[in-house]
């Protein structure tokens, strides 16, 4: 059975309390060899360490997701810093900016969207700054931002590499990725009907510069769909992504695996 990963996860989350040992199970028995577990806050990443801890199988990335920026604390690296050092914690993220919900859609004002933008921007480069103090790479959440995303990213380049999870921009945005040295990962949107632009993004990225992801619970793949979505179904991502690929799945495993551990080079 060819192997894989889910590079990207949120297993701290409710939704996998109950029959969290199933999961890991099912996981294991499709192929499923390394799962890490993304932290969107300091609790969340308290968390995904916690469970990487208690299981060989899981690792940890430690950071703040920017739709939760105003809510952070004004410094986010004194925590950061002290979850980096934590042997298995192999990336900081998920960090980024989203605009995609801006306080003007929900009753605020332009003042309102320039304050949550700004302030986006300040957490997202604390944690840019830890990965690079650290080592580590990134872990790129952007919706609706992507230039503003690059942009903040690129002085970073050559010290950060960054891996755009949930990849769904257009070929010549991913070429603009790849220039900085960063990469990207596909979840089960490939899978979807509606999904073409995004199996058009996977035929023009090289085999060495993606990973794969099921950011579940989110995003289930087919035949999946309108599930709650979880690690095993990777392989599901993966077929679609060989079939687009043209080659086969121990190709895509041998390729999707050593870039991981390329990019995270605490995944033992």
């Amino acid at each position: 059975m060819p192997i894989f990963y889910d590079t990207h996860a949120h297993l701290d989350y409710p939704d996998y309390e109950k029959d969290f040992a199933e999961v890991l199970a099912r996981a294991e028995a499709a192929g499923i060899a390394k799962i890490i577990s993304i932290g969107t806050s300091l609790d969340s990443s308290r968390r995904a360490v916690a469970l990487a801890e208690r299981h060989p199988a899981l690792y940890a990335a430690a950071g703040w997701h920017p739709s939760e920026a105003l809510a952070a604390p004004a410094d986010l690296r004194p925590a950061l810093r002290e979850l980096a050092r934590h042997p298995k914690v192999v990336a900081i993220g998920e960090t980024g900016l989203d605009y995609f919900r801006l306080p003007s859609s929900q009753g605020g004002s332009p003042a309102d969207d320039a304050h949550y933008k700004q302030r986006q921007a300040e957490i997202f480069r604390q944690q840019l700054e830890v990965a690079a103090e650290f080592g580590l790479n990134a872990i790129i959440h952007q919706r609706a931002s992507f230039d503003d995303t690059l942009a903040q990213l690129k002085p970073f380049a050559g010290k950060v590499r960054g891996v755009f999870h949930c990849f769904g921009e257009s070929v010549a945005r991913l070429k603009a990725v790849l220039a900085i040295g960063s990469l990207v990962s596909y979840t089960g949107i490939v899978t979807f009907k509606n999904g073409q632009n995004i199996r058009d993004a996977v035929a023009a990225t090289p085999p060495d510069k993606f990973m794969l992801e099921t950011d579940c619970p989110y995003l289930a793949p087919v035949p999946h769909r309108g599930r709650r979505c979880e690690p095993a179904f990777v392989m599901e991502i993966a077929e679609t992504v060989a079939q687009v690929k043209r080659i086969s799945l121990d190709e895509l495993s041998a390729a999707t695996c050593r870039t991981a551990h390329d990019f995270f080079p605490k995944l033992a």
